[in-house]
C-alpha cells in the first residue's frame, strides 16, 4: 500500500488504525495486508482495482468483518474489545447503494435514536446538505442522489467520529455526484474524519487529503 499527500506532523492523531489486516474467506484472499491511519478532519480516498478489497476493509474498520490477521484500534482500543453497538455509533458506514425504510425521510433518519428529536433530525439533514423540506417526503419517492444524502444524515444522526462511505457517488449523475463531494468536504473540515472507498476520480481529487491504494492481488468486493 501505498499513502500519498500524509503529513503526520499537523494532522491530528489517527482515530482508527489498521495494522497489516487481511481478510481471506473459503481459502480465498479478500485484503492484503493493509496498514494505514483514519485521522479527525481528514479525507482519506482509497483507490484500488475492483477485487481489491476496499469494501472489505471499509467494513473491517467498524468491525462488521473481522480480520484473519492484523488488527483494527480505535483510539488505541482493539476493536474486538470494545462493545459492537458503541463501535457502529463511533465508526458509521454508509454503503454503495442505500436502502431506504418504510416511511418518511424524517422516519428513516429517526430510525434506531432513542430519542430523535426534531433539532436533531434538521442539524444532521442540513450537514449532509439535504433540504429540510425533504423531512416529510416518502422516502420511496427519492432519487438516486436524494437517497444517497439521506443515507449519510441517517448515519449523521448519531455523531459518528468516523464516516466510511463505500462509493458515494456510484450511478448519480453530475450534480447529484457534485453535492456529495461538497458535502463530504465539508463534513470533515468540521472535524469528521472520513474515509471514502472509490473508482471516480473527480471525487478523488476533489476530496482527498490522503490516498491510500490497496495492493493488487486481493478478490473481495470493491
Amino acid at each position: 500500500m501505498t499513502t500519498a499527500d500524509a503529513d503526520a506532523t499537523t494532522s491530528p492523531g489517527p482515530v482508527v488504525v489498521a495494522e497489516a489486516v487481511a481478510v481471506r474467506q473459503g481459502g480465498r484472499e479478500l485484503l492484503r495486508e493493509v496498514t494505514l491511519d483514519v485521522r479527525r478532519g481528514r479525507v482519506l480516498v482509497l483507490r484500488g482495482p475492483s477485487g481489491a478489497g476496499k469494501s472489505t476493509l471499509l467494513r473491517c474498520l467498524n468491525g462488521l468483518v473481522w480480520p484473519d490477521a492484523g488488527v483494527v484500534r480505535l483510539d488505541g482500543a482493539d476493536l474486538r474489545s470494545l462493545p459492537a453497538p458503541a463501535v457502529r455509533r463511533r465508526v458509521a458506514l454508509v454503503s454503495q447503494t442505500p436502502v431506504m425504510l418504510p416511511g418518511t425521510v424524517a422516519d428513516n433518519l429517526a430510525y434506531g435514536l432513542a430519542s430523535p428529536g426534531p433539532d436533531r433530525l434538521t442539524r444532521a439533514a442540513a450537514a449532509a446538505a439535504l433540504p429540510s423540506a425533504l423531512l416529510d417526503r416518502d422516502a420511496a419517492e427519492l432519487s438516486g442522489g436524494e437517497r444517497a444524502r439521506v443515507a449519510i444524515a441517517r448515519a449523521l444522526t448519531r455523531d459518528p467520529e468516523v464516516l466510511l462511505l463505500d462509493e458515494p457517488t456510484a450511478a448519480l449523475d453530475a450534480d447529484a455526484a457534485a453535492t456529495i463531494t461538497t458535502t463530504v468536504r465539508a463534513l470533515a473540515d468540521t472535524g469528521l474524519a472520513v474515509v471514502v472507498a472509490t473508482h471516480d476520480d473527480t471525487l478523488a481529487a476533489a476530496i482527498a487529503d490522503e490516498v491510500a491504494t490497496l495492493p493488487t492481488g486481493g478478490r473481495g468486493a470493491g
